[in-house]
């Protein structure tokens, strides 16, 4: 079998909850043999947000902890123990990466600082994620999935103009900040198979929100002003999530031959002539009457109508997609995006499968590991420790 993209790299997971874990699911999903390493007895954070599979709040169950740590190998390990820290250390040795969401501080709190590791490993890749970065006034701040995309600029652009700025659903500073941790890391360790040396990756998530607003800063430095939320307009209009017949659709027509197009759609040809909506200018000061006409049509239609008519004539329509309808696309079913996953405590769960489609290179989804369900192939054929010491070390909750 072909070896997989990052088939032969070794990591050691020390995240928790949701941007860490991303990060080293992607480097799990394409290959690389990660170690999650969690508190025993209880697990990362994770394991205790739901969704939980049926209903049942059963760490083994949580839909987040499951999705997030696919193809991963989970051990438990007590890093305020002495033992604890000498365990890791071993583990360092033989590393490529190292991938932790702890508070900054924390990891030099347990000599397990950059500086210290790379004693050990000068190899070592070392990626930390935090919400405002290992340096700076903000270090030590605490945050929220709200502070990060309120800090980060990306709700100052949500919502209406009117009204108070809006968070953008789910928890996307985290994910988005997993995201830069793994295009980080993995530059990172090119780099590192370059020159033979290791560095230390700092994300914060505030950095990675911002970095993906593309106008604001530059719209500032160009012109000194400051970008405005816009509702659910884009400009120049007609561009907007508008009501049909059976919900909404996400009307687009901004050049002038998309807008003549739509004209002739709703066969109104007159309003490609009417001097109300001649140019992007006025369409957009008479906005309330375009509308008008506008709706007055959808209503008569229903969605997928719309939609696949609108294609037919290159009109980017599209439709706002729910839980079961992004299921039952036959568009993402034909390409095999989602793979169905087995695990002892769910059954056959369909996940989303490959973030990155690579060509010939296989892509395997595996799920995520019982909590320290590999502690014994990892220390006693990875390390050398026998059964016995492992009973040793359950018993001082060192494992």
């Amino acid at each position: 079998m072909t070896d997989k993209a990052l088939s032969g790299v070794k990591v050691l997971d020390l995240t928790h909850y949701i941007a860490g874990p991303y990060c080293t699911k992607m480097l799990a999903d394409f290959g690389a043999e990660v170690i999650k390493i969690e508190r025993p007895g209880i697990g990362e954070g994770a394991r205790r947000i739901g969704p939980f599979f049926g209903d049942d709040p059963n760490p083994e169950k949580s839909g987040l902890f499951l999705y997030l740590n696919t193809n991963k190998k989970g051990t438990t390990l007590n890093l305020k123990s002495e033992a604890g820290i000498k365990i890791f250390k071993e583990l360092v040795k033989d590393a490529d990466i190292l991938v932790e969401n702890f508070s900054p501080g924390v990891m030099e709190r347990f000599g397990l600082d950059y500086e210290n590791l790379k004693k050990i490993n000068p190899r070592l890749v070392m990626t930390s994620i935090s919400n405002f970065g290992q340096s700076g006034p903000y270090r030590d701040f605490k945050s929220s999935e709200m502070v990060a995309d309120a800090m980060g600029g990306w709700m100052t652009i949500i919502g209406d103009p009117e009204r108070e700025p809006l968070k953008p659903g789910g928890s996307q500073a985290q994910f988005v900040g997993g995201l830069f941790g793994a295009i980080g890391t993995m530059t990172t360790f090119h780099c590192r198979e370059m020159t033979g040396i290791g560095q230390h990756v700092d994300i914060s998530l505030m950095e990675a929100v911002l970095y993906i607003q593309m106008n604001i800063t530059s719209t500032y430095s160009y012109h000194q002003q400051i970008t405005k939320r816009a509702g659910n307009f884009v400009w120049p209009p007609p561009g907007s999530i508008v009501p049909c017949r059976d919900g909404y659709i996400g009307a687009i027509a901004v050049t002038t031959s998309q807008w003549e197009t739509l004209c002739d759609w709703m066969e109104k040809p007159e309003l490609k002539e009417d001097p109300n909506f001649l140019t992007a200018v006025d369409r957009t000061e008479n906005l309330d009457l375009l509308h008008a006409h506008l709706m007055d049509w959808l209503i008569e239609h229903d969605q997928e109508e719309l939609f696949r008519e609108a294609q037919k004539r290159r009109l980017p329509f599209g439709i706002p997609a729910n839980s079961e309808m992004i299921l039952k696309s036959p568009h993402l079913n034909e390409r095999g995006y989602f793979v169905e996953v087995e695990h002892p405590a769910t059954g056959r769960v369909r996940y989303p499968g490959a973030q990155v489609k690579m060509g010939d290179l296989p892509y395997e989804l595996k799920r995520a590991p019982l909590l320290g369900e590999h502690n014994e192939e990892i220390y006693c054929s990875r390390l050398g420790y026998s059964r016995e010491d492992l009973v040793r070390l359950r018993e001082q909750g060192v494992i």
